[in-house]
């Protein structure tokens, strides 16, 4: 079985995020995704708004299955864990979870080249597959140079190629992007909390 991993601090969760997910289901095929909402991640400062709206908001990604599918679980695993969260510690709870499961974790290009900075990488080489989605036009050069690197410590990397859609949640966090960057949940969900100025 394939189990993708997708995993942000998504506050909120975008089109772009939408996309992304779009283009690495189309990539790998996995059987299950889990998409986690993280507690406090370790590269970014903590989110100002509440994990269970987060985690709530998240429910958009579940407009990607097919009829009749379930295959997208929204995961509050490391909401409830509390403190930083870890993509090792994740990784190694769905191994037991879902044992004998052939695991694939989609990052971000800026995490890909401060790969060697994160808890235990080697070890989260080891198992699982990293899926890489370029954000900026140009940037595949030093991309392959990074996932070339990682080769000799047991790394497996896929690159996704998605549409570029220049958008960020703190763009939308700051005001500067409008209700068309959000799914609709997200966006009645923003408004029912008065989120992001809505």
């Amino acid at each position: 079985m394939k189990l993708l991993l997708f995993g942000g601090t998504f506050d909120p969760p975008h089109i772009g995020h939408m996309n992304l997910l779009k283009s690495v289901m189309e990539l790998v095929q996995p059987d299950q995704v889990v998409v986690m909402p993280a507690g406090t991640p370790p590269h970014k400062k903590a989110s100002a708004t509440p994990a269970q709206w987060r985690h709530e908001m998240c429910a958009c990604f579940k407009a990607l299955e097919r009829p009749g599918e379930a295959r997208i679980h929204i995961s509050d695993w490391e909401i409830r864990q509390g403190g930083r969260s870890y993509s090792i510690d994740t990784i190694e709870m769905l191994e037991r979870e879902y044992p004998g499961a052939e695991l694939y974790l989609s990052i971000g290009s800026d995490m890909l080249l401060s790969f060697t900075t994160w808890r235990r990488w080697q070890d989260l080489l080891a198992k699982a597959t990293l899926v890489v989605e370029s954000r900026e036009d140009g940037d595949l050069p030093a991309l392959k140079a990074a996932a070339e690197a990682l080769e000799p410590y047991g790394g497996r990397v896929l690159f996704a190629h998605a549409p570029a859609l220049p958008m960020a949640s703190s763009d939308i966090r700051a005001g500067l992007a409008g209700d068309e960057a959000l799914p609709p949940p997200v966006g009645e969900i923003a408004r029912k909390y008065h989120l992001y100025g809505r």
